[in-house]
């Protein structure tokens, strides 16, 4: 029933959590920046048309792009691009030097996010883009040429994430010119109808993101965000309502996490022990049903020797969290136990064991398992234990539990006690 109600509990708070959080998690989702500006460099190959005679190296400089996009969402957008081309004859070309500009309006698509790149990285990406714009071809010496014609133009640009404010770009793309009268090295001239002019051009680049937002759209993984955000909201729930000992109080509620199994305890884990003898109620109860001389009704066995039986069977026990040597808040009763058994018994000594879980390496947990031992033996000095009184042992790794549970995991990192 108590779990019952926690759940309820949990699932509401949930509920209202997620009502008053709505709106400002959808516009987070959509709170990217969308203006970016693009500059890259490099190579070209005009291919065609071409006079006999005139060639180009392969590939040749050089190219200089200058462009500025904006993105409608993560997946789609738009940019307007200047470009300039530098052709030059090789060694065995009849010399010329012509110069080729282009402007374009091109559509974006984030190749990256439509084929869920996501999955595997968060730092590379691929953008496709293609549009339509205007060219000018031009000469001047040794005769004045000039061309102007249509261009259509496609090409793939990769992409790597330096920071939230700059990627470096790789891009190829294809032009294709309609109307292309002269040839790309000015020599001669000739009607061309249709996309007769084909240019490679390959750059390499910087693109620059603008706005006050973290992250660009052509990194926003809304999906993932979304779906992130709500496994940490269920994760949290379900840690939350962990209950390592079974006593229908879950651990973060939960001051006494190693009550004795099917022990009673109240509304905050603690064994109910009116009578104050460290002997939870139910099971002082049970020995005194199972356990009383049928003469006398006194109980046979000692009651300061069951305590005893009780540390020395690991029911008082700290615990620590993954990695550290410091107890957890919830170990205090466990000490307490164990400071008010020694101070009662001033003539007993206790063995403290460290134990340490499978993770990482053994050398490693071996002096984990040492250090917290010690930790909780200079707790107990500085109470006012003497240390000849305290025996440290350090028992390394806790095998006994599947290495695999982080829940099994968390019940093997802790301190026990031997009386002696």
């Amino acid at each position: 029933m108590k779990k019952l109600i926690l759940t309820l509990v949990f699932a509401a708070a949930f509920t209202t959590l997620s009502a008053q959080t709505g709106t400002e998690n959808t516009m987070d989702y959509n709170d990217y920046n969308k203006w970016s500006v693009e500059l890259a460099g490099g190579v070209n190959k005009p291919q065609r048309p071409m006079t006999p005679g005139y060639y180009t190296s392969t590939p040749s400089p050089y190219v200089v792009d200058l462009g500025v996009r904006y993105m409608f969402n993560n997946k789609f957008g738009l940019k307007t691009d200047f470009g300039y081309n530098s052709f030059q004859g090789q060694k065995n070309s009849i010399d010329f030097d012509t110069k080729y500009y282009r402007i374009d309006l091109q559509g974006v698509a984030n190749l990256g996010r439509i084929m869920s790149f996501e999955t595997w990285t968060h730092s590379i990406g691929l953008l496709g883009h293609a549009g339509f714009g205007l060219s000018l071809l031009e000469r001047k010496d040794p005769t004045y040429v000039k061309d102007r014609m249509g261009n259509f133009m496609a090409g793939v640009t990769g992409q790597i994430k330096l920071s939230n404010r700059i990627a470096l770009t790789g891009d190829f793309t294809t032009i294709l010119n309609a109307a292309q009268d002269a040839a790309f090295d000015g020599a001669s001239t000739r009607p061309h109808q249709g996309f007769q002019g084909i240019l490679f051009n390959g750059t390499v680049g910087l693109t620059v993101y603008l706005g006050k937002s973290a992250k660009h759209a052509d990194w926003a993984f809304v999906n993932e965000d979304r779906l992130n955000s709500i496994e940490s909201r269920l994760s949290a729930i379900e840690t939350n309502m962990i209950d390592t000992d079974n006593d229908g109080v879950a651990d973060y509620l939960d001051q006494e996490p190693n009550s004795a199994a099917g022990a009673m305890v109240s509304t905050k884990g603690k064994s109910i022990d009116h009578n104050n003898n460290n002997v939870p109620d139910d099971i002082e109860a049970y020995l005194l049903k199972n356990y009383t001389s049928k003469t006398d009704k006194s109980p046979m066995l000692d009651n300061n020797e069951f305590i005893k039986s009780l540390i020395n069977g690991g029911y008082v026990a700290a615990y620590f969290d993954f990695n550290k040597s410091t107890p957890t808040d919830v170990s205090t009763d466990g000490i307490d136990f164990i400071l008010t058994y020694l101070r009662k018994n001033p003539n007993a000594s206790v063995d403290i064991t460290g134990h340490a879980d499978e993770i990482g390496r053994a050398e490693y947990n071996d002096k984990l398992s040492n250090a917290r031992a010690n930790k909780i033996k200079s707790i107990l000095v500085k109470a006012g234990v003497d240390a000849s009184r305290l025996n440290v042992i350090a028992a390394g790794e806790d095998n006994s539990v599947d290495k695999d549970s982080k829940l099994a995991r968390k019940l093997v990192r802790k301190v026990t006690f031997t009386i002696k």
